[in-house]
């Protein structure tokens, strides 16, 4: 099992592209930077659905997690998105993202089981092949109840008990399910590190959890870094009020009709931070309406999250 501790809070953050499509490295260096200067940071996540993971080219891939991993000079682990369909092409981007600097990978399921579902066992065959394949140690990641991807309670615990399986982000987003199963996963694999991603639900899964692996994390790390305290110490009164203070900014980010636009939103976000100069995304991603990034700018700031400074600590 990897001693790698993600308890705390886990960014999922964005790739900025410059304004003709391109990665722009220089400003990853800016954005990595600056997430790694918060004590409360444990790791940044790369290559997911915040990050555009999908939408990169596997070289771009390989060079957006070196960036990452040079941004900090190594003091915060990265951990890639591993996202491709087939068990065998995952395993071989898992190599990859070890090569490039990725402390752990984060794995997807099978594109075609949002849609189609999955046999019995076949998630489990997927992590162990990518870990066999590659050394990576891994996270589970739990799909939303709403989707054919996501895994029954026997799937969780049988996946979790793998070799090289040492987290778990969890985005259930159905409360009975997340009641009745979190439980169960402490008790039956107490060492598996939890970790929830619901960020227009954060109010009710940061409590009982380790940390919390979040896109929301890569814009507003400080209230959320509050936040994951004031879960651990049970302090429900301090998590409400934090809650309450994000959440013009949670409706402008991922109050949306699609949850991929929060992607679009959070680049606007840290516009109006100072940390990226223009929020370009890539097709199929497409700008948001006329006046969104207004909105955007006054939710940040009604929580005082604008004029706060957003420079990097000094190295």
């Amino acid at each position: 099992m990897t001693s790698l501790d993600l308890r705390g809070l886990v960014p999922a953050p964005v790739t900025p592209f410059t304004r003709d499509g391109k990665v722009d490295h220089a400003a990853i260096q800016r954005l990595g930077s600056w997430l790694g200067s918060f004590d409360g940071v444990k790791g940044l996540v790369v290559l997911g659905h915040a990050g555009e993971g999908t939408f990169l080219t596997p070289d771009e891939q390989a060079a957006v997690i070196r960036s990452f991993v040079e941004s900090t000079d190594g003091r915060v682990p990265v951990i890639a998105g591993i996202t491709l369909e087939g068990t065998k092409v995952a395993a071989l981007e898992a190599k990859r993202a070890v090569a490039a600097g990725a402390a752990a990978g984060l794995v997807y399921p099978s594109h075609g089981w949002l849609r189609f579902g999955y046999q019995n066992g076949a998630p489990q065959d997927r992590y162990q092949a990518i870990f066999e394949e590659s050394g990576l140690p891994l996270i589970l990641f739990q799909y939303p109840d709403v989707t054919k991807a996501t895994y029954n309670l026997e799937t969780q615990l049988e996946i979790a008990a793998q070799p090289g399986v040492f987290a778990m982000k969890n985005g259930v987003r159905n409360m009975r399910r997340w009641d009745t199963e979190i439980p169960v996963i402490r008790r039956e694999r107490p060492d598996l590190q939890i970790l929830p991603c619901h960020d227009e639900y954060l109010l009710h899964t940061m409590f009982d959890v380790d940390g919390a692996l979040v896109g929301y994390g890569g814009l507003a790390p400080e209230p959320l870094i509050e936040f994951i305290a004031a879960g651990k110490a049970k302090d429900y009164a301090r998590a409400r009020a934090i809650h309450d203070r994000l959440l013009p900014v949670t409706r402008t980010v991922y109050h949306r009709g699609s949850h991929m636009e929060g992607t679009v939103a959070l680049k606007h976000g840290l516009v109006a931070r100072g940390i990226l100069d223009h929020a370009t995304v890539r097709s199929p991603l497409l700008p948001l309406e006329p006046g969104a990034e207004v909105e955007i700018a006054d939710a940040l700031r009604s929580a005082g999250l604008i004029g706060r400074p957003t420079a990097v600590a000094a190295e």
